[in-house]
């Protein structure tokens, strides 16, 4: 598999397999993003994932990939400072403001940025018709963001506050796209980058979502929290590892951009299964993102 994976870089196999992969992380990640901001505290739900995505991580490093490259070793520890950072923001800005605005922001900032930053860092490049269709998926995910603004109900109070913090962790979604596609790049196999990555980056938000649980006074059940972290552990890896590993086979930009189509996704479960209203408008700016992720595709 790792040899198949390696030999298809840059070929038109790898194109559509980056393709395939692209797309089943915006499901995911949508489904991932809904697990946080569901039925329990942000930060206790991440911190369970986390957890969970560790361990399952650990007997992967110890006996199914090698062993990092002395090289990695500064890389990994980059990667973990960034997604830190990413996570404590995202947590934060979903404990401010509904998923259907919050979420939309966050991955509306984020791919303009990995773009920019993929033509810094590796040198792509986007044909005319790939940046309007940039510019259509953009319009599509910040109407939707503008559309829930004005009609939302509830967290009125704190929507500037969710605003602020979801444009910030979108600057943190195109550091860590850019920078992850640089570490799973820099070393010959990629599952041993995945491996280290899921068992290192899942240290830091349980040591924190244990202390916040402690300071709760009225204190979720244990078992129902770590069954959506175990949900959200087995996910992770096919969203964050999906995308990671297109970014090996085929351009960063380009996947980071079909990635953030998980915005349609995260708009029908946040009608589906957290109750909250999706209208004709609303089905019409999902459909003007999946146009522009079409014609991103159909313009390479």
């Amino acid at each position: 598999m790792t040899d198949w994976l390696i030999s298809i870089e840059g070929t038109e196999t790898g194109h559509r397999m980056a393709l395939v992969l692209a797309l089943m992380a915006a499901l995911l990640h949508a489904v991932f993003g809904a697990l946080q901001k569901g039925r329990h505290d942000p930060w206790l739900t991440r911190g369970a994932i986390d957890f969970c995505y560790m361990v399952m991580a650990i007997p992967f490093v110890l006996f199914v990939v090698p062993w990092p490259e002395s090289h990695m070793w500064p890389i990994f520890a980059a990667v973990w400072l960034i997604h830190v950072i990413y996570k404590l923001l995202q947590a934060w800005a979903y404990t401010k403001g509904a998923y259907t605005v919050v979420y939309p922001v966050v991955r509306g900032t984020g791919p303009l940025f990995t773009v920019i930053g993929a033509y810094v860092i590796f040198e792509e490049t986007f044909t005319g018709t790939q940046w309007l269709g940039i510019a259509v998926l953009l319009a599509g995910i910040f109407g939707l963001a503008i559309y829930n603004m004005i009609f939302l109900i509830s967290e009125r109070d704190t929507l500037n506050a969710a605003l602020g913090l979801a444009v910030l962790t979108g600057l943190f979604v195109a550091l860590y796209t850019t920078y992850d596609a640089y570490g799973i790049r820099a070393t010959a196999n990629p599952f041993t980058f995945l491996a280290w990555f899921f068992m290192i980056d899942g240290f830091f938000m349980p040591l924190v979502a244990a202390a916040r649980w402690l300071r709760l006074q009225d204190r979720p059940t244990l078992a129902p929290l770590m069954m959506r972290g175990l949900v959200g552990g087995l996910v992770a890896p096919f969203s964050f590892g999906a995308v990671m590993m297109a970014t090996r086979l085929d351009k960063v930009g380009e996947a980071a951009v079909l990635r953030e189509t998980s915005t349609v996704f995260a708009a029908l479960i946040g009608w589906l299964f957290l109750k909250e209203t999706v209208g004709p408008r609303r089905i019409a700016l999902m459909a003007l993102i999946a146009l522009g992720a079409v014609i991103v595709e159909m313009g390479g």
